[in-house]
């Protein structure tokens, strides 16, 4: 018969608890709030000149805020956590939310020769600014940020490009910046086009949605020749917009491709998690079950969240960089310009 084995001596000690992870949590929580705080003021502010001098985008007021807070010596180091923090969550929020704003069929209505031209404008605009970039010597990262906002739509693909890439602070404001020029520039100089040609309304909101950077600038354009312009810009702009996807996936395969990786050493996925989910909300925008009050309150959203992240990234910009290279940016920005306004014209010309 076997013996029972006792164990002699005291009893062992009970296994130490698990140390609670709230504090930890509660610390990590303490040490964004400053950096928090001070976007959630810059982002306010941001919106209040937007709505004061609608010409000034809220994303540029932001990253002009955040930039002019930096620069001035007035950000205290304690916000630089929650500022890294808001410099990326919000923009790729905002870059879902802009999804449930285009409609497949709006889409699939142009037909295939404005798709045609819509396709050929953004490809052109797009690998043709990369390649002006290379040779003005301004880095493949800045490139790739410019013609992505020249190219498809504005500071929003900036954003988006800028979670793809390991692009520096300054480039990201310099695309922003180049972008929200040039397509300023556009409002003034396509309805004067317009007038001395006495082109087609309707052809000429296709060109202007096919060509000028932002949806707001595209809206303020085609609005000066009156509501015939507007419909077709609007509709060709997002058709824009939704090519946003595949550029991005496209840009991951090639920086997979590339063996480019982050700073930890993890590989770029192939289809980012915020580009999955702007994908899905196109897939809820198209199915037309959204009221009209919900997309007004997710566009508004979406214009916080994007302006909160810009604002962020704007802290970390440092200026005598981007002076440096400041007259080279100008030429790569006026050469994108030129490249997807020629581009969209002849193809709009030939479709409609």
């Amino acid at each position: 018969m076997p013996a029972e084995h006792h164990t002699s001596g005291p009893a062992a000690p009970p296994a130490p608890a698990p140390v609670a992870a709230h504090p930890r949590r509660r610390e990590r929580a303490a040490a964004l709030l400053p950096g928090a705080a001070v976007t959630v003021l810059g982002t306010g502010a941001a919106l209040a000149v937007n709505a004061l001098v609608p010409a000034v985008s809220a994303l540029m007021a932001a990253l002009l805020a955040g930039a002019l807070l930096a620069n001035l010596g007035l950000l205290r180091p304690a916000t630089g956590a929650g500022l890294k923090a808001a410099s990326k969550t919000p923009m790729r929020a905002g870059i879902v939310l802009l999804g449930l704003q285009l409609s497949l069929s709006d889409v699939l209505g142009l037909g295939a020769p404005v798709l045609a031209a819509v396709l050929v404008t953004v490809a052109a605009a797009f690998f043709g600014t990369v390649l002006a970039a290379r040779r003005l010597g301004l880095g493949t990262e800045r490139g790739l940020l410019v013609a992505a906002g020249t190219s498809i739509c504005g500071a929003s693909a900036v954003a988006a490009m800028s979670g793809a890439v390991d692009a520096e602070e300054e480039d990201v404001m310099t695309a922003v910046a180049l972008v929200t020029l040039f397509g300023t520039v556009s409002i003034a100089v396509l309805p004067m086009v317009h007038g001395a040609l006495g082109m087609d309304a309707a052809v000429f909101g296709a060109w202007a949605g096919a060509s000028v950077h932002e949806v707001g600038q595209v809206a303020a354009a085609a609005g000066v020749v009156g509501p015939a312009a507007l419909a077709p810009a609007v509709v060709v702009k997002l058709t824009r917009v939704a090519l946003l996807a595949p550029m991005m996936i496209g840009v991951s395969l090639w920086l997979r491709r590339k063996g480019a990786a982050a700073p930890d050493g993890a590989r770029p996925p192939i289809v980012p998690l915020f580009v999955a989910g702007f994908l899905a909300a196109v897939g809820i925008g198209s199915l037309g079950v959204l009221p009209a009050p919900v997309l007004d309150t997710a566009a508004f959203l979406q214009t916080v969240l994007l302006s909160a992240g810009l604002f962020a990234l704007g802290t970390s910009v440092r200026l005598r960089p981007l002076v440096r290279t400041g007259g080279r940016s100008l030429v790569l920005g006026a050469v994108g310009t030129l490249i997807v306004t020629a581009v969209a014209w002849a193809g709009i010309a030939l479709a409609m």
